[in-house]
């Protein structure tokens, strides 16, 4: 088999800030594998570069010259050390090749509904208030994601419910907020009716969400979420976790993950990260499997090179062609 990548630049709609910085742009490498295709998200806070992910691929290049011929032994042969965001690229394509030789998507082949797949959830970055209300209110999606992380927070949800009053909303601070902080903001976001609450703390301060979780609002964890160890480390501190293929090492690991959480009486959200249909796509066909969707990213950027993945308002259209479904733009 023939691996080949490219570097890409995802060109955004809007200055996209979280806690952790501001983005003008976002790069992923997309691989080619045969004709299978992947998608690597270069996401520094989780320590991935350009660099770390076309290290892992030219290490598992070779070993995907001669392949076995089933899915799981050429599964086996990813190394285990290295990019999360370059494995899952290559999960991805070997996914798709799959499924392109059986003829079938892969929520087909999951044995999966995709009138299960939850509405998804819209991300309005962090901005000043009056510039988030104003997204809210254009975006006319029914279920926002607000960016939070600094001490005018309130200002900001105050400014997004006055604006969409009947919008479903959540909250994600990325570890940007203090103990004290996230004390005296979860009052407020129960009272503005925020449904859950995302990563309020930085990850080493896992005590503290076990605390704040008694405080009447759903608690999610994010950035340490990457195995199923995390998941079941982290069950006795939060009600949910969010999961994205980048972060687990591709779909069978985020399966995995997944029917982990759901052992231990945890809800999901299926995430992702700024990513094209491709990557998104392929996590899509496990939307079916999560109580919840943050499957925006084609719609935060404004050069996705790929189709196969639509919207409907805040519906997702699963891929329709076998594999991954998701094909090249032109």
């Amino acid at each position: 088999m023939k691996l080949r990548w490219k570097p890409y630049t995802l060109e955004l709609s809007h200055p996209f800030k979280i806690a952790h910085g501001t983005s003008h742009t976002r790069t992923a490498v997309l691989i080619d594998l045969d004709g299978g295709l992947g998608e690597a998200a270069v996401v520094s806070y989780h320590g991935e570069s350009v660099a770390a992910v076309e290290e892992y691929l030219k290490r598992a290049a070779p070993l995907l010259e001669d392949p076995p011929a089933t899915l799981q032994g050429r599964l086996e042969l990813l190394p285990a050390e290295g990019s999360r965001a370059a494995r899952a690229a290559l999960e991805m394509a070997l996914f798709d090749l799959w499924g392109r030789e059986l003829g079938m998507p892969l929520w087909r082949l999951f044995g999966l509904d995709p009138e299960r797949a939850p509405l998804t959830s819209f991300t309005i970055a962090m901005g000043e208030p009056g510039e988030m209300a104003e997204l809210a209110r254009t975006s006319g999606m029914p279920l926002l994601k607000l960016k939070v992380g600094g001490e005018d927070d309130l200002e900001r949800l105050e400014a997004v419910r006055s604006a969409r009053p009947n919008a479903r909303i959540r909250v994600d601070a990325n570890g940007g907020w203090s103990l004290e902080q996230a004390r005296r903001f979860i009052p407020e976001l129960i009272r503005l009716g925020v449904e859950f609450l995302e990563q309020p703390l930085p990850p080493e301060e896992r005590e503290g969400f076990a605390e704040l979780r008694r405080l009447g609002l759903p608690v999610f964890a994010d950035e340490p979420i990457k195995t199923v160890a995390d998941v079941v480390a982290w069950a006795p501190y939060v009600d949910g976790v969010v999961i994205k293929l980048a972060k687990s090492g591709g779909i069978a690991p985020a399966r995995a993950m997944i029917e982990t959480a759901r052992a231990l009486g945890l809800e999901v959200m299926l995430g992702c990260m700024v990513e094209t249909r491709l990557a998104v796509g392929a996590a899509a066909h496990l939307a079916p499997l999560a109580d919840h969707a943050d499957l925006d990213g084609p719609m935060l950027i404004k050069n996705d090179p790929f189709t196969g993945l639509e919207y409907a308002g805040a519906r997702l259209l699963l891929p329709q062609n076998p594999g991954l479904g998701i094909r090249r733009a032109n």
